[in-house]
C-alpha cells in the first residue's frame, strides 16, 4: 500500500534535514526512504534524534552524496551496507536495500544487497517497523499493514514468523522488548512461533541478548515484556531464575506465586523512580532488575516448617549469588553486576526494624552497607511490600518512614555518607610504630567497628581506644607488623576482608 502521507493526520513536522537529504538522493538519480522506527514513531507522536534511511544507492554512492553535506560521517557498518553520519544534531544511518539471514548454526548475519524497497521491508522484523516514507514526496509505503497493527497495538511479522525468527532469533527478544516499550500484545502466530523456536535464542551472542533485556527492563511496561519471555519459554534460556519463581508460593500466601509478586515489585520500584534531578532518575536499570531478581533465591531455599508454614531462610544471600552469575553470563559490566547483586543481598535487611527497633549502631551499618545504593535500597525495600493486608502494609510503611528519618538525623550529625575510622592509616602507623602491612588493616577495622558502634570520637578518645586494643594483642601481632608492605596507603584503601 502506498499513499501520500498527510502530515496533519499523524501530528508531525518533518525536519528540513530529512527533506533536504531526500532531494539530494533523488537529484543524484537514487531512491531514499525514511524507514523503520522513525516512521513508526511518527504515528505515535514521537520524534527520534536517530534516523534510519534505506536506498538503492550502494555505500560508495551514498558516500559521494553525503560527504560534503554531513557534519561528519563514518563507515564502520559499510560491510553491511550502512553509512553513518551526523547532521544538525541528528544521528543518521543510510543502508542499501538488502536481504539478511542467519545461518542455522551461526551468530553472524549473511548479508546480500537487495534491489527494491518492498524486498527490503519484507525482511524487517515486525509490520510496525516495515513501513517507509519515500522522500522527498512523503509517500507512505505500508505493504504489510503496519499502520493497522499499530492502531490495534499488536505485533505481527511481515511474513511467516517462523521464517523471520529463523533468520534472526534475536527478533523474539525484540518482540518482548516492544511489548515492554510500547505496551503492545503479540499476534497469536507470533506467540506460537516464539514458543516453538525459543531454544534458537542460544545461537545469539550474550551481548546482543543483554542489550535487548536492558531495553525491556527500562521500558514503560516491563511486566508485559517479562511475562512474554516467561510464557513463551524464552526466559528458560535468558532468565531461567525468573521462570523458576512460578513454582514457588511466597510465605505470606497472598500472591499466586513468587513470580507474580516479583513482577509487582518491579512495577512498584519503577513507580518510585525520580525525575532527572532526583536521587534515582528513571528508568533505572539497577533498581528495576534488582526488583525483578530479589527473590530468585527462594526456589533453592524453600523449607516446609512444622505447622505448614513455608520459610526461605537466606534466600537473599543465595539470590545475590544467582543474580551475579546470571549477569556475568549475559556479559554485564562488573559495576552493574555488583550493584544489582548487592541490592538483592540487602533487600531483607530492614525487616524486623519495626518490631525490635535498631540502635544507632545498626542504622549506621545499614547506611554503610548500602553505600551509594542507599536511595535505591529505600525504593526496593518499600516496593517489596505487596501484601493485601492494609494494616500490615501501613505498619511497614510507617516503620520505614521512621528508619529514613533516623538516617537523616544521624546523617546531619555524623556525615553517614562517608563513615571512616576516626584515625587514618598514617595516624595508626605513627601511633603504634607500625610499618604498612596486615596489622594496620586489623587496627583500621577495629576503629571502624568502634565508629559504627559508638559514633564519632575525638582524636584523643580514638587514640586511647586504639592503644588499649593494641595492648591486648598477642605478641605475634608485633612480629606480623614487620612483614613486607601490602598497601602503603592503608589509610585510604578499603581494609582487607577477614
Amino acid at each position: 500500500m502506498a499513499q501520500v502521507l498527510d502530515s496533519s493526520s499523524v501530528n508531525f513536522q518533518m525536519d528540513p534535514v530529512v527533506l533536504d537529504l531526500g532531494r539530494r538522493f533523488v537529484d543524484a538519480g537514487f531512491e531514499l526512504s525514511l524507514v523503520g522506527g522513525p516512521v513508526r514513531d511518527l504515528f505515535l507522536g514521537r520524534v527520534s534524534p536517530d534516523l534510519d534511511f534505506t536506498t538503492n544507492a550502494t555505500p560508495a554512492q551514498t558516500l559521494s552524496i553525503i560527504k560534503r553535506w554531513a557534519d561528519n560521517f563514518w563507515e564502520i557498518g559499510r560491510a553491511f551496507g550502512t553509512i553513518g553520519m551526523k547532521k544538525s544534531g541528528f544521528q543518521i544511518e543510510i543502508t542499501t536495500y538488502r536481504a539478511e539471514a542467519y545461518d542455522a548454526e551461526s551468530r553472524k548475519p549473511v548479508v546480500a544487497f537487495g534491489s527494491s524497497l518492498l524486498d527490503d521491508l519484507l525482511r524487517r522484523d515486525f509490520t510496525i517497523n516495515a513501513m517507509a516514507l519515500r522522500l522527498p514526496s512523503l509517500e507512505l509505503v505500508d505493504p504489510f499493514g503496519g499502520v493497522r497493527d499499530l492502531h490495534a497495538s499488536v505485533l505481527a511479522t511481515p511474513g511467516a514468523p517462523e521464517a523471520s525468527f529463523s533468520d534472526d532469533p534475536l527478533r523474539m527478544m525484540r518482540a518482548a522488548r516492544f511489548a515492554a516499550q510500547l505496551g503492545v500484545s503479540v499476534h497469536d502466530d507470533v506467540r506460537v512461533a516464539m514458543s516453538g523456536m525459543a531454544e534458537r535464542i542460544k545461537i545469539i551472542s550474550a551481548e546482543r541478548v543483554r542489550e535487548e533485556l536492558v531495553k525491556l527492563i527500562n521500558g514503560a511496561h516491563p511486566r508485559a515484556g517479562i511475562d512474554l519471555l516467561v510464557d513463551t519459554g524464552l526466559a528458560e534460556f535468558v532468565l531461567p531464575e525468573v521462570s523458576a519463581l512460578r513454582l514457588e508460593s511466597d510465605e505470606h500466601h497472598r500472591h499466586k506465586d513468587v513470580y507474580q509478586h516479583s513482577l509487582q515489585v518491579l512495577e512498584q520500584a519503577a513507580s518510585l523512580e525520580t525525575g532527572p534531578d532526583g536521587p534515582v532518575p528513571g528508568p533505572d536499570f539497577v533498581l528495576r532488575f534488582a526488583a525483578l531478581m530479589h527473590d530468585v533465591g527462594k526456589p533453592a531455599t524453600r523449607r516446609f516448617e512444622p505447622g505448614g508454614a513455608v520459610s526461605f531462610r537466606h534466600h537473599d544471600m543465595v539470590g545475590s549469588k544467582l543474580t551475579a552469575r546470571r549477569m556475568k553470563a549475559l556479559r554485564f559490566d562488573n559495576d552493574t553486576i555488583k550493584a544489582v547483586a548487592r541490592l538483592v543481598e540487602l533487600h531483607m535487611r530492614f525487616y524486623g526494624y519495626g518490631d525490635a527497633g535498631w540502635t544507632d549502631s545498626a542504622v549506621r551499618r545499614y547506611v554503610a552497607d548500602a553505600g551509594p545504593l542507599l536511595e535505591r535500597l529505600h525504593r526496593l525495600t518499600r516496593s517489596d511490600v505487596t501484601t493485601r493486608n492494609q494494616r500490615k502494609a501501613e505498619r511497614l510503611s510507617f516503620a520505614y518512614d521512621d528508619l529514613e528519618q533516623r538516617i537523616e538525623v544521624l546523617a546531619e550529625q555524623e556525615s553517614l555518607n562517608a563513615i571512616r575510622p576516626d584515625l587514618d592509616g598514617a595516624q595508626i602507623m605513627a601511633l603504634l610504630g607500625l610499618k604498612p602491612g596486615p596489622v594496620v588493616g586489623r587496627a583500621y577495622k577495629y576503629l571502624l567497628e568502634e565508629r559504627m558502634e559508638n559514633g564519632p570520637m575525638s582524636q584523643a578518645d580514638a587514640e586511647s581506644r586504639l592503644l588499649a586494643w593494641w595492648a591486648a594483642q598477642p605478641e605475634s601481632a608485633v612480629e606480623l607488623s614487620s612483614e613486607p608492605a601490602v598497601d602503603a596507603h592503608a589509610g585510604t584503601a578499603e581494609p582487607e576482608e577477614s
